[in-house]
């Protein structure tokens, strides 16, 4: 199992330099793994980042959000295609940089819709996602579908959701993502989720439900882990956390980060690794009860 955090609470840019620091800092703070946020797979210097990676030896992952232009709901065949060449793409820098797990909000735009998502638009987005896993298993990458809240997409904001989804795209290489911030708007409770997506569950987002220190919100991480260690999981576990101190402007107003719940990357980011690191370690203990 890999503990790791999200690029972006290390920087907002992800140019070399912006990829050094994120990796440095990631592995500076005790993580295994890094979650690189591919918005531009097209510019993403892989030579630079995979150097980086070596010399930290860190792991690596990496997610992205759909667009307007990149829609695979859409009914224009055109923006279709451009989410799905911008899919293909982030596979394929995932696969070059080493990496095994690509995730996220890809099967949609990443926003707010205001209309429900319609059958036809479902199907769409399945046809694309089925060609995008088809490839990434040719390229040793497993994909997975991150469970969302309404106002990010309105396609999948539960885990019942995504496995019905998921069941209808029928590919072995294709699974769930599920998040804690979003699980504590959307989901009744953080137990069922995990068990309804079981052998489904790929990839794990730990966030607060304000987005900010773990431990310090609403979110009941003890029934989440509990769950966790209940159906075995053992795929990453990722801290993500936003703040407008580190995000560029324009994400963070997508976002929606109106006031700052930290400013010290450095401190936020170890306090997150040992929090989670302490939740396994009491799940683990329950086998001695």
């Amino acid at each position: 199992m890999n503990i790791g955090c999200h690029g972006l609470v290390w920087t907002g840019t992800f140019d070399a330099a912006g990829i050094e620091r994120a990796v440095r800092k990631t592995a500076e703070a005790g993580f295994d793994l890094i979650e690189f946020p591919l918005m531009d797979p097209f510019a993403f210097d892989v030579g630079a980042a995979r150097r980086v990676l070596d010399e930290h030896g860190l792991a690596v992952s990496a997610s992205l959000g759909l667009s307007d232009a990149t829609d695979v709901t859409s009914d224009d065949p055109a923006v279709v295609a451009a989410g799905e060449a911008l899919l293909m793409r982030a596979v394929d820098v995932l696969a070059d940089l080493g990496g095994t797990h690509f995730c996220g909000v890809i099967y949609s735009a990443m926003k707010k819709y205001m209309l429900p998502v319609s059958e036809v638009g479902v199907a769409r987005s399945q046809r694309s996602i089925a060609r995008v896993v088809d490839h990434a298993a040719s390229r040793g990458v497993q994909v997975s579908l991150e469970v969302v809240n309404r106002y990010e997409t309105n396609v999948l904001n539960t885990a019942r959701q995504a496995v019905e989804y998921v069941g209808q795209v029928d590919r072995p290489g294709l699974g769930i993502h599920l998040d804690t911030y979003h699980m504590n708007i959307e989901e009744s409770d953080m137990t069922a989720p995990v068990l309804d997506a079981a052998e489904l569950l790929r990839y794990v987002h730990i966030g607060e439900s304000h987005r900010g220190y773990l431990g310090t919100g609403t979110v009941d991480f003890d029934a989440f882990f509990k769950a966790l260690g209940r159906i075995g999981y053992d795929g990453p576990i990722v801290f993500e956390s936003f703040s407008s101190a580190v995000v560029a402007d324009d994400l963070s107003r997508m976002l929606g980060i109106w006031r700052n719940l930290w400013t010290d990357s450095d401190e936020l980011g170890a306090h997150a690794n040992r929090f989670i690191r302490d939740k396994l370690v009491a799940v683990e203990s329950i086998a001695l009860h």
